[in-house]
């Protein structure tokens, strides 16, 4: 379950590592506001995770554009927000920009295509204000998954989501030119 946490005051850089390093097995977020949000990974989460960054992985061997990020990467968005996407993709030449500091630490910038899967637990509002938060610091595109409702919603910028029901697969071109989601075993339970 993913649990917000009010901050008396913004949490900061080094509160968030210390939280994470003192708590393995969890994900420390930090919204625009300051406030944590917590969510710890089950196994059909991590599972499914897995899954979509083997499909991002294999797409990325065919056509060499860029780089592919596991749940574990923290992104640092333009308003201050820290997220940790399921998977997420970074251009090339945005990733080369950044100096070989930056790229061993938080990653300084908003990926360019970011990917939710809902867990049991997670109220799906949050995370399509995730999934805004990501369009509105610069994301190309945001993919929400939910595999109990069966449900893909797509976000891009100055859109209103495309939302797909019970699909087989998902394009997602042109941002991820001729990546093809496939929904089978994400959605097998």
């Amino acid at each position: 379950m993913a649990l917000p946490l009010k901050a008396l005051r913004p949490v900061t850089d080094e509160e968030l590592l210390e939280l994470s390093e003192r708590n393995p097995g969890y994900q420390f977020e930090r919204n625009a506001d300051g406030d944590v949000i917590v969510t710890p990974t089950g196994g059909e989460a991590g599972w499914r995770e897995n899954e979509l960054g083997g499909q991002l992985r294999d797409w990325l061997k065919r056509h060499a554009r860029g780089r592919v990020f596991s749940a574990s990467t923290m992104f640092i968005l333009p308003d201050g927000s820290r997220f940790m996407p399921d998977t997420s993709w970074v251009r090339s030449e945005r990733y080369a920009q950044l100096t070989a500091e930056q790229r061993e630490g938080w990653l300084p910038l908003c990926p360019d295509a970011a990917f939710e899967i809902r867990s049991v637990r997670q109220p799906l509002a949050a995370l399509q204000r995730k999934m805004r938060a990501y369009i509105a610091n610069g994301a190309q595109i945001a993919v929400l998954i939910d595999p109990y409702a069966k449900i893909v919603e797509v976000h891009r910028p100055g859109r209103p989501p495309e939302v797909h029901a019970n699909p087989s697969t998902v394009a997602l071109d042109p941002e991820l030119s001729e990546f093809v989601l496939e929904l089978g075993p994400i959605f097998r339970t």
